[in-house]
């Protein structure tokens, strides 16, 4: 079983990175499937074995994955909130979330999203109340305050251009 585990972690962490809660998790619950008459304490002992196993050999780095999910956070348009509640969720460690997030900008974050979606200073269609507070909403749900998405909102082309320039991760 403990070869299995082993294997198995590999296998993961070749395809894509993990976070320890992840491989912890993946390998509890396949171990129940794979194996007919295995108990909990016996899948949480492959798992354990599994992460162990990962560290030794360098495979698994929670504070190298929230540094990368973090940028490829802001990248894409996700505010601060939004991405340290994703990496809680992922589970990271509060201090290895907020030492992460650390360099996150959500000006650049908040200029993205309205390039993507087209709001603001990238907007194609005329300005009317019900389209700005359509705007705001969805700045709203991605985590961003008002004061920033009024301030994204009223930005021309040019400030907004100067920031994704300027501020690329």
């Amino acid at each position: 079983m403990l070869a299995w585990a082993r294997n198995s972690a590999i296998y993961r962490l070749e395809r894509q990175m993990l976070t320890e809660k992840q491989l912890f998790d993946a390998i509890c619950r396949k171990a129940k499937e794979k194996f007919d008459a295995v108990t909990e304490t016996q899948a949480r002992a492959c798992a354990e074995f599994a992460v162990g196993f990962a560290h030794a050999n360098r495979a698994l780095d929670d504070t190298a994955y929230a540094g990368i999910a973090t940028r490829s956070g802001v990248r894409s348009g996700r505010s601060r909130r939004a991405i340290a509640q994703r990496l809680a969720i992922k589970g990271i460690d509060r201090e290895t979330a907020l030492a992460a997030l650390e360099d996150a900008d959500d000006l650049y974050a908040a200029v993205v999203l309205a390039r993507k979606r087209a709001f603001g200073p990238f907007r194609r269609a005329a300005t009317d109340d019900r389209r700005v507070a359509r705007e705001m909403a969805a700045f709203a749900r991605g985590g961003f305050g008002f004061d920033l998405a009024r301030k994204v909102l009223a930005m021309d082309i040019g400030d907004a251009g100067e920031i994704l320039a300027s501020r690329r991760i």
